[in-house]
C-alpha cells in the first residue's frame, strides 16, 4: 500500500479557481457546496429515517459533540465531512432524508451505513449507490427550479462530491461467509466493484460534477472487528487484505485514467489504509492509548457489534484515549486527524504552497490564510505520516 502515489488535490485549489460571487435571491453566494455519498464512514443519520437494523441513532453514539444526542452518525462525534464542512466555512452538511431539509445550496449528504459499490451489499436495508445517485437528480431538479437553470449549472459544477465506497463490497461478504466473493479472482471482484464506482463518477461528470474527493480504503483486517472475526490470538484478518489492497490500487488507475479522458474532471485521494493502520499500531505517537480494540463493543477487542445493545456491551471511560469508536468506525477525534490529513496533507510535504492545494470556501484572502495557519499549527501536533503530491493546477515557485 505505501508505495502507491498518492495524490492530494486538496479542497481549497477547487475554490481558488470556482469561487465566483453570484446573487440567489439578493444573496452572495461564495462556497463550495459537499454532495456526501457513501457508507456508514459519511453516514450523518439517513438510515434513521427508513427500516432498517444498520442505525445509531441511541447511546453511546453522538455522546461527545452533539449536546449527548446521537444523529445516526456511527461515531461519539463529528465525521471527516462535518470537519470538512466546517474548513470550508459551511454548516453541517444534513442527511437528505432529514426531514425538512430542503436547503440543498451547500450541499447534502446522501450516503447510508452498510451500503457498497454493488447493489446486492445488504439489499433492501440501506440506500445503495444507484438509489443514492437518485436523491442526487432529485437534488439537482430542486436546485435548477429554485436558482434558475444557469446559476444551478454554476453550483453544481463548483461543488465537490466526496465518496466513500468500498468496506462493505468486501467486509460483508465475509463476515456472512458468502460464496460469492470466493467464487470470483480478487482481480475480477475487485473489478466489479470499481467499475461501479467509475460509472457513478461518470454519471455525475455527465451532469456537470468536475470535482471529486475519495476515501481510501481502510485496514479492514486489522479493525476492532476483524481481529474479532479472525479470532486468533490478536491476528488481523488478513484473507481480506488483499482486496483491500487491490482496491486502493485500482481505484488510483482509475482516476487517473479519467483524468485524462474527461475534460475538467479533478480528484483527491487519501489513502486512508495507511493512516488508520499507523495509528492502530502506534496509537502514542498521534495521542492515543488503544489503537486495536475499540472503545464501545463486546468480545475480544471489544469488536463484535453490539455497541449500544441493552446489556450486551462495555464502554471505555475515555473516549479520546481510543482509535476506534465501534468495531467498525473511529472516534471522533480519529476522524478528526484524518480530516486534516485530507484538508492540508503533511508539514513536510514538498507541494509549492498551501493555498494552491488548499479548497477553502472562504469570504476574502485574510479568512483563507488564518484558516490556513490555525490547521497547520494544529497539524503539528502529529507525525507527518504519508508524502502529498500536487496533481494538476497552479504551482508557484
Amino acid at each position: 500500500m505505501a508505495n502507491i502515489s498518492i495524490h492530494v488535490f486538496a479542497f481549497a485549489f477547487f475554490a481558488s479557481l470556482l469561487i465566483t460571487t453570484s446573487q440567489s435571491h439578493g444573496m452572495p453566494i461564495k462556497h463550495v457546496p459537499l454532495f456526501i455519498l457513501g457508507d456508514s464512514i459519511f453516514d450523518a443519520g439517513n438510515n434513521d429515517y427508513f427500516n432498517t437494523t444498520s442505525k445509531a441513532n441511541f447511546f453511546p453514539y453522538g455522546e461527545t459533540f452533539f449536546n449527548h444526542s446521537s444523529t445516526g452518525r456511527f461515531s461519539n462525534g463529528r465525521l471527516i465531512p462535518d470537519f470538512i464542512a466546517e474548513y470550508a466555512k459551511l454548516p453541517l452538511i444534513p442527511p437528505y432524508l432529514q426531514p425538512g431539509n430542503r436547503e440543498f445550496r451547500y450541499g447534502v449528504n446522501f450516503a447510508s451505513a452498510g451500503a457498497g459499490a454493488l447493489v446486492e451489499i445488504n439489499q433492501g436495508l440501506v440506500i445503495d449507490l444507484p438509489s443514492q445517485l437518485s436523491n442526487l437528480e432529485s437534488v439537482r431538479k430542486s436546485l435548477r427550479q429554485e436558482l434558475g437553470h444557469d446559476e444551478a449549472t454554476t453550483l453544481l459544477s463548483r461543488a465537490v462530491y466526496l465518496f466513500a465506497f468500498g468496506s462493505n463490497d468486501y467486509i460483508v461478504p465475509f463476515e456472512k461467509n458468502s460464496s460469492v466473493i470466493r467464487s470470483y479472482s480478487p482481480e475480477k471482484y475487485v473489478g466489479l466493484v470499481i467499475g461501479n464506482i467509475t460509472s457513478a463518477i461518470k454519471e455525475i461528470y455527465r451532469n456537470g460534477g468536475r470535482n471529486f474527493g475519495f476515501l481510501g480504503m481502510w485496514p479492514a483486517a486489522c479493525i476492532p472487528y476483524g481481529r474479532a472475526l479472525e479470532n486468533k490470538n490478536g491476528a488481523c484478518f488478513e484473507e481480506i487484505t488483499p482486496y483491500v489492497v487491490l482496491h486502493d490500487k485500482a481505484l488510483l488507475k482509475t482516476l487517473q485514467k479519467l483524468e485524462n479522458e474527461l475534460k475538467g474532471f479533478r480528484y483527491s485521494l487519501i489513502e486512508a489504509y495507511e493512516l488508520l493502520k499507523r495509528r492502530i499500531d502506534h496509537p502514542s505517537k498521534y495521542g492515543f492509548v488503544e489503537g486495536k480494540a475499540a472503545c464501545c463493543g463486546s468480545g475480544p477487542y471489544r469488536g463484535h457489534l453490539s455497541c449500544g445493545v441493552k446489556g450486551g456491551y462495555s464502554l471505555c471511560h475515555n473516549v479520546s484515549e481510543y482509535v476506534f469508536f465501534d468495531p467498525f468506525h473511529p472516534t471522533e477525534r480519529a476522524y478528526e486527524q484524518l480530516a486534516k490529513q485530507f484538508w492540508i496533507g503533511t508539514p513536510n510535504s514538498t507541494v509549492s504552497r498551501m493555498v494552491d492545494l488548499l479548497v477553502v470556501a472562504v469570504e476574502d484572502i485574510e479568512d483563507l490564510v488564518v484558516v490556513e495557519e490555525k490547521l497547520k499549527q494544529k497539524h503539528m501536533n502529529y507525525a507527518a505520516i504519508m508524502v502529498v503530491m500536487p496533481l494538476n493546477g497552479p504551482t508557484t515557485n
